[in-house]
C-alpha cells in the first residue's frame, strides 16, 4: 500500500500485534450507531478466549494509541467497555491522510512477473441465440478481467468473437471482447492437436453409424483417464467424448491464449509439446447448463497436452438465470430492449418531458446498461437469479439498482459543476490545496461514515474482489464478483442519505468556507471512488440526470 495512506488490514494487524496474540481479535465497525462510540472493537468473547478472565494487560491497552506506521490509522484512545476493548481514531488526521488523490495501483517490482490468467467463456460459442444466462457468464468474466488487470495481472479472454454472426447486443451492453483475427497459428495448433490424438491411447476411431454425428474425428475415453489420474470434482457421468473439428478449434484457441501469456522464466524448457508459461492459470467461466460440456473439454485438453497449465484449469460456475412466466424463451436482445423500454418509461415518470429529449438517448442507454449489469452481477455468481420481466423492477426509485448508483454519481457531477460555475462568477474562491483545509470541521455523522466505510477500504475492496482462491483439489472455484456492485449500492445509499440531509454549497460567507471546502474535498474523493469502481463495470459516469 502507498506510503502515507492508511488501510484497514494494516491497522488491524497492528492492533492484533500490540496485544501479543496471533489470532485476529479486532473487528472494524461499520454501523452508524456503533461508530458514534468506537471505530474498532476487540469483542469481550474474543478477549475472554485469549486472556485469563478476559483481562488485557494494562500496558498493552496503553500502547494502542501510540501505534504508528505508514498504513496504520492514527489512533486516539483505547478503553475497556462492556462490549470489549474499544478504539477510536483521530478523525481530523485520518481525513487529512485519506483525502489526497487516490493512489495508483502498485506497480510490480522490476523484473517481477505478475502472472497471467486466461478467462474462457464458452457461452460465446453457443450456436443458438444468446440468452440472459449467457450474458451472465460473459459479464462475470469481463468484470473479473477488469478487476484482475487493475491488480497488475495479465488477462486473456477466450474465445474471440467470430465475424460470422452479429454481436449487437454485446456492443449495446458495452461488453468489450476481443474479435477473431484468424491466422495460420490457429490452424497449426489444430494440426498439433490432431497429431496428439493419433498418439493418444485413450482415443479410438469412431464407427460411422446411424447415431454418429457428422464430422466426428474420433472418440476419446475420458472416464478411464479421470480414474487413472485420480482427478477430483468431475461429473461421474463423464464417459466417451466424440471429438469434432470444432472441439479441437476450441482447444486450439485456449492453447493460443496460453502461448500469449508472459513467461515467468524464458530459459525454462517447455513442460509439454505446447510451450507455455508456468505462471498461467485457466479459468472456465460457465453457466451451470454448460458445466458438463466444459468438463469434457477440460479432460480432453489434459489428455492431449499434459502440461502444467492444463493441470491449473479451474471452473467458475454461474448459477441459473430464471425468467418468471415467460411465454417463450427470451433472447438476450429481447431482454435488453425490454429493459431499455422500461428504463425510458421510468425516466419519463420521474423527469417528465425532459427524458424524451434526444440528448437523453445516451443517458437512457447508459442507465439500461447499468441496470442490466447490476441485475446480473450483484448476486453471488454461484446463486440463482430470477428476472421478473413483467414488472418494471429497474425503476429509478429503487435503492438497489444500477440506475440508483448512476443517479447518485450524476448528483456529484452536478454539485461540482454548480461549484465551478459559482467560482467563475466570483461567488466562491477556488478550492484550496488539501494541506490548507481544516478537516476538524467535518463533524457530521455521515462524513465519517463515507470516509471510514468507503474511502478507507476501497483499494482493499478491489483487491479482495480480484482474488482467485489458491489451488484446491477440486476443479470448482468461486470469486467475489458481486463485491463491487454491492459496495456501490451501499455507498450510494449512504451518500444519498448524507446529501439529502446536508447542504453543501452554503451562503458565500467567509466564515462558512472552511466547512464547505472540507466537505467538497471529501465528496470529490467519493466521486473518484464512484468513477474507479464503475470503470471495472465498463460504465461511464453520467454528468447529469
Amino acid at each position: 500500500m502507498d506510503e502515507g495512506r492508511p488501510g484497514v488490514a494494516a491497522t488491524l494487524q497492528a492492533l492484533n500485534g500490540v496485544l501479543g496474540r496471533p489470532s485476529a481479535l479486532w473487528v472494524k465497525e461499520t454501523g452508524a450507531r456503533n461508530l458514534r462510540h468506537r471505530d474498532f472493537l476487540a469483542p469481550r468473547a474474543a478477549l475472554s478466549a485469549a486472556f485469563p478472565g478476559g483481562q488485557v494487560p494494562p500496558e498493552a491497552v496503553s500502547a494502542v494509541p501510540s501505534l504508528r506506521g505508514p498504513a496504520v490509522l492514527p489512533l486516539r484512545v483505547c478503553r475497556q467497555t462492556p462490549a470489549g476493548l474499544a478504539v477510536q481514531v483521530r478523525r481530523p488526521e485520518a481525513f487529512q491522510r485519506l483525502l489526497g488523490p487516490l493512489p495508483e495501483p502498485a506497480s510490480p517490482a522490476a523484473g517481477a512477473r505478475t502472472g497471467c490468467v486466461v478467462l474462457h467463456c464458452p457461452a460465446l460459442r453457443s450456436p443458438a441465440a444468446l440468452q440472459p444466462r449467457h450474458l451472465r457468464s460473459m459479464l462475470v468474466a469481463e468484470h473479473l478481467a477488469q478487476l484482475l488487470r487493475a491488480q497488475g495481472v495479465s488477462v486473456r479472454l477466450v474465445p474471440a468473437l467470430s465475424e460470422e454472426r452479429s454481436w449487437d447486443v454485446l456492443r449495446q451492453l458495452r461488453i468489450y471482447w476481443p474479435s477473431s483475427s484468424g491466422g495460420s497459428s490457429l490452424t497449426d495448433a489444430v494440426s498439433a492437436l490432431k497429431a496428439a490424438l493419433d498418439q493418444c491411447p485413450c482415443a479410438a476411431a469412431s464407427e460411422q453409424g446411424a447415431g454418429t454425428a457428422e464430422g466426428v474425428i474420433c472418440k476419446v475415453h475420458l472416464k478411464s483417464f479421470v480414474e487413472q489420474q485420480g482427478l477430483l470434482g468431475y461429473d461421474p457421468n463423464l464417459d466417451v467424448l466424440l471429438v469434432t473439428e470444432g472441439t479441437l478449434q476450441s482447444l486450439a484457441e485456449l492453447q493460443e491464449a496460453v502461448l500469449q501469456c508472459p513467461v515467468s522464466d524464458p530459459m525454462a524448457p517447455p513442460a509439454s509439446c505446447f510451450p507455455s508459461s508456468s505462471c498461467c492459470s485457466i479459468v472456465h467461466v460457465v453457466n451451470c447448463e454448460e458445466e458438463f460440456q466444459q468438463q469434457q473439454l477440460d479432460v480432453l485438453w489434459r489428455i492431449l497436452d499434459p502440461g502444467a497449465h492444463t493441470a491449473l484449469q479451474k471452473h467458475l460456475v454461474c448459477g441459473p438465470v430464471k425468467v418468471t412466466n415467460p411465454s417463450s424463451p427470451i433472447g438476450a436482445d429481447q431482454y435488453f430492449q425490454l429493459r431499455k423500454r422500461q428504463m425510458f418509461e421510468a425516466s419519463v415518470i420521474k423527469y417528465g418531458e425532459l427524458a424524451q429529449d434526444e440528448a437523453w438517448t445516451e443517458v437512457i442507454d447508459t442507465l439500461t446498461v447499468a441496470a442490466i449489469r447490476f441485475e446480473l452481477l450483484s448476486t453471488a455468481h454461484r446463486s440463482q437469479i430470477t428476472l421478473d420481466l413483467e414488472n418494471n423492477s429497474i425503476s429509478t426509485k429503487g435503492t438497489k439498482s444500477g440506475a440508483f448508483v448512476m443517479y447518485n454519481c450524476a448528483r456529484l457531477a452536478t454539485l461540482f459543476s454548480a461549484f465551478q460555475r459559482a467560482v467563475e462568477q466570483g461567488t466562491y474562491p477556488p478550492l484550496p490545496p488539501v494541506s490548507e483545509l481544516n478537516f476538524s470541521c467535518l463533524r457530521e455523522e455521515g462524513e465519517w461514515l463515507l470516509l471510514f466505510n468507503y474511502l478507507l477500504p476501497f483499494p482493499e475492496v478491489l483487491q479482495q474482489a480480484a482474488q482467485l482462491p489458491p489451488s484446491s483439489k477440486g476443479i470448482r472455484i468461486t470469486a467475489n464478483t458481486e463485491t463491487v456492485c454491492k459496495f456501490l449500492i451501499q455507498l450510494s445509499m449512504d451518500f444519498s442519505s448524507y446529501y439529502n440531509r446536508v447542504h453543501i454549497l452554503g451562503e458565500p460567507f467567509p466564515h462558512l468556507f472552511d466547512q464547505m471546502f472540507a466537505r467538497l474535498q471529501l465528496l470529490g474523493a467519493v466521486r473518484d471512488v464512484f468513477h474507479s469502481a464503475l470503470a471495472t463495470l465498463h460504465l461511464p459516469p453520467l454528468s447529469q440526470i
